[in-house]
């Protein structure tokens, strides 16, 4: 499934775990909004439910 079609959906649920996604999760949060990071598209969607574990959040 590609971001489009993601972007599409009314409600986007995220899930995300482990030490190694929190650089990810830092730059989905707190980055731009870049083609170089295609997952921060997810920002511009009204209904976005982003949640993580303690590890992958280390990095906010």
């Amino acid at each position: 499934m590609g971001l489009a079609t993601i972007m599409e959906a009314k409600k986007i649920i995220l899930i995300v775990s482990g030490k190694n996604r929190a650089p990810a999760v830092r730059k989905l949060i707190k980055g731009k909004i870049s083609g170089r990071f295609p997952g921060s598209i997810l920002r511009r969607h009204p209904e976005v439910t982003v949640i993580v574990d303690r590890v992958a959040a280390r990095k906010l």
